[in-house]
């Protein structure tokens, strides 16, 4: 049997249809409104890979260690070629189109998965496989296999190691039920979420589920008490976006939600009311708080899908939105979505290669939280996200690993700062100051005529191969001094002018050129001395134009169409070389008060004529190129192929920024998630351009770095101190991990040598 009607599954049917099939029909069998659909069975999916011969490849293929974000990667990867490449069988390619035929006149249908071991009264495994919205009859058959697919996902493949489920011992549904146009859906928790109290929880947007269950949508909050039978809370949320049907194409794609209707109440008290209905209706014929997906089309409501609540902790006292005056400390604040408190230190995370910068009791602060994210998590003391809300699956989860999350905080992304020390209450839905004492350290914090503070001194060498630190904001010099570095790799001069919220232009309109020069002179002052002697490698702007746009002043900038490759790095600075002159000119300024650890770094340069152009601004504005270090990023296959031409500039070192080598090299989008799997810097052609770079720069006495995300990996450390580079810089978290990598490598090749 290859298909099963959902009017004719029960909960006793999990075995072959999945837990969320065998809920539907549940519900269907009880009267409850449910789209008509039917199954492709569990045994179909197992059937498939065996008949196709792929299961024992299969299953060893994901057979990795679930805390290695790369193996995991490659592990989905071939996961997923295995299924898609595999023929289907003629027999069931017709009997699962024949169902869809009998659904009616050409419907569209939503795809999905029904795990065997899915909505289970321990372990939700809330969003660990696909869907799919609006699906046609050509497009149906590709979608299942997507779906088939989807349970080796790195964040399925983690989640049930955690869960203790073999592999091999989980069978895949798949549901194709016909498509509810909602105009307005959601997600419903029958009682508190955490507590367990007659509280029902709900949250709600416009248009389709899918933006309130992915979290890429803060959507308007209600609660509604049941003992009272009355609305008891309603938030409503500024709604950005909305998952539509396009007319045209039939796909499910993300549009502005109208204006008009983006801070207007998505649900009526009549409604919630009729959702309590339902919602109590589910809750007791299951005996326990559930978990409701709803949606509403022409007046009428569609249960899409019901699963246990999993997460209710009794000694909870449920979340609540906590107060952002600041009297307290308070940073951001939001929707307390898992309980708990955590205080560590902020990892902003843009997009998913960031992930692996987030180490244990990290606070990882993120636009929404999404399922891919549970592998970080894990490690992580606490989650906080703009988007999103306590229905959306990733919350699920973080109640589900114990930890504590604040969802939709709206301002979280442009308030808190990677290295900053924050207390996350999941309980209150607040992030504020994590500090216990203020700094004493620091003086007035203006500019004076004094130069470096003379009672530092640079730590006791531990490895031959400096290893160094990237400072991202002048505010964690201290805490990266700290670590015992050998200096820093990379002071990312744009984090300072983005920091002002003006861009360079703006600024010096408003305040004059001096100003911008304090400005910046200031900030790195403020790294210099807490590292000297050692050295300070400060980069000149390299911001892309789309984070320029985002300033006062940023109506100016160019639209391009992929900043990544436009208007940016020393090909900016050439061309408008009054914002490099006053770059260049803040340099100077501190090298005139002593701070002779500095050394200026250029980016994204593509041969020796941009190197020859920066050394000459150099020299107009009074920096003596011979008598004071600098250098360049290699992060272009270009400009690692014209290295022997660049070491003869007269520059003193070269340095890889491998997150862009990585992406110009292997033609991938670094931020983009759809190709994420394949952004690999230790990919052989990313390496040989690295070691040929070396080897040539070392035939002119050119010193060698490394400052990119890679330099943290051990496989990278590795391969690049066996291959002679100078210095590795890596992030505040990560120096002692790499002292102790290097420190390894070299005493293997003293003792090669002396063995030879």
């Amino acid at each position: 049997m290859s298909v099963a009607w959902l009017s004719a599954v029960s909960a006793t049917d999990v075995e072959t249809v999945g837990g969320k099939a065998a809920s539907l029909g549940e519900l269907s069998s009880h009267g409850l409104p449910i789209p008509s659909g039917f199954t492709v069975t569990a045994d179909t999916y197992r059937r498939f890979i065996e008949g196709a011969g792929i299961a024992e490849e299969l299953f060893e293929a994901v057979d990795v260690d679930p805390e290695d974000s790369r193996a995991l990667a490659t592990a989905e990867q071939r996961a997923s070629e295995l299924i898609m490449d595999a023929e289907w069988p003629a027999e069931t390619r017709e009997s699962i189109r024949d169902a869809f035929d009998d659904l009616g006149a050409d419907p569209t249908v939503a795809v999905r998965s029904s795990a065997t071991a899915e909505d289970l009264p321990d372990a939700s495994f809330a969003g660990q496989q696909e869907t799919f919205l609006n699906v046609t009859r050509e497009g149906l058959l590709d979608r299942i296999k997507r779906c088939w697919a989807s349970l080796f996902t790195q964040r399925a493949i983690y989640y049930r190691d955690e869960q203790g489920f073999g592999h091999a011992d989980v069978d895949i549904a798949v549901v194709v039920q016909r498509m509810v146009d909602a105009e307005k859906s959601g997600v419903l928790f029958t009682s508190h979420p955490s507590t367990g109290a007659a509280e029902m929880t709900v949250e709600a947007a416009w248009g389709l589920g899918e933006a309130v269950v992915s979290g890429s949508v803060s959507p308007d909050h209600y609660t509604y008490d049941r003992t009272a039978d009355a609305v008891d809370d309603v938030t409503v949320s500024t709604k950005k976006t909305m998952c539509v049907r396009d007319e045209e194409t039939g796909e499910t794609v993300e549009r502005p939600v109208p204006e008009a209707k983006r801070d207007e109440r998505v649900l009526s008290d009549d409604e919630l009311a009729d959702l309590r209905t339902l919602g109590e209706l589910v809750e007791d014929h299951y005996g326990q708080p559930q978990d409701v997906e709803w949606a509403i089309d022409d007046g009428d409501i569609y249960l899409l899908q019901s699963r246990p609540i999993t997460t209710i902790d009794e000694g909870d006292d449920g979340d609540e939105r906590g107060s952002d005056d600041g009297s307290d400390g308070t940073l951001v604040d939001g929707l307390g979505a898992s309980p708990g408190t955590a205080t560590g230190t902020v990892r902003v995370v843009g997009s998913l290669d960031q992930l692996d910068k987030v180490t244990d009791g990290d606070i990882i602060v993120a636009e929404m939280t999404t399922p891919d994210m549970v592998p970080a998590m894990k490690r992580a003391g606490a989650l906080v996200t703009d988007e999103g809300g306590m229905t959306s699956h990733a919350a699920i989860v973080s109640r589900e690993l114990g930890v504590p999350a604040v969802i939709g905080c709206e301002t979280a992304m442009g308030t808190l700062t990677d290295d900053q020390r924050v207390t996350v209450d999941g309980d209150r839905g607040v992030v504020a100051d994590g500090t216990h004492t203020p700094d004493a350290e620091t003086g007035d914090g203006g500019s004076s005529d004094t130069g470096p503070t003379a009672e530092r001194t640079a730590p006791e060498q531990m490895t031959a191969t400096d290893v160094k630190v990237n400072v991202s904001i002048p505010e964690a010099a201290q805490r990266a001094a700290a670590t015992g570095a050998d200096g820093v790799g990379l002071l990312r001069m744009e984090h300072v002018v983005l920091s002002t919220g003006e861009t360079p232009a703006h600024y010096v309109a408003t305040h004059g050129e001096e100003a911008f020069v304090d400005t910046l002179a200031d900030a790195i002052r403020g790294v210099a001395d807490e590292f000297y002697p050692r050295p300070v490698r400060v980069r000149t702007l390299d911001a892309p134009t789309d984070e320029f746009r985002r300033l006062a002043g940023g109506e100016d900038e160019p639209a391009e169409h992929n900043p990544m490759l436009g208007y940016r790095g020393i090909r900016r600075s050439l061309d408008d070389t009054d914002a490099f002159e006053l770059q260049l000119r803040a340099v100077k300024k501190l090298y005139e008060m002593g701070y002779d650890n500095l050394e200026p770094m250029f980016p994204l340069v593509t041969d020796a004529e941009d190197v020859l152009g920066a050394k000459a601004e150099m020299e107009r504005v009074g920096i003596d190129p011979d008598k004071r270090p600098w250098g360049v990023m290699i992060e272009t296959p270009a400009s690692a192929l014209s290295a022997a031409a660049i070491c003869q500039t007269g520059l003193d070192f070269v340095s890889f920024g491998t997150n862009d080598l990585t992406q110009y090299t292997l033609a991938v989008d670094r931020n983009n998630e759809a190709v994420a799997g394949r952004y690999d810097e230790l990919h052989p052609s990313v390496l040989e351009l690295m070691e040929d770079t070396i080897e040539t720069a070392d035939d002119h006495d050119v010193a060698t770095s490394i400052c990119g995300q890679a330099a943290s990996k051990p496989a990278m450390i590795r391969r690049l101190v066996e291959t002679g580079i100078s210095s590795i810089s890596v992030n505040v978290d990560a120096v002692r991990d790499a002292q102790r990598e290097a420190k390894r490598v070299e005493q293997r090749l003293v003792l090669e040598s002396v063995r030879e």
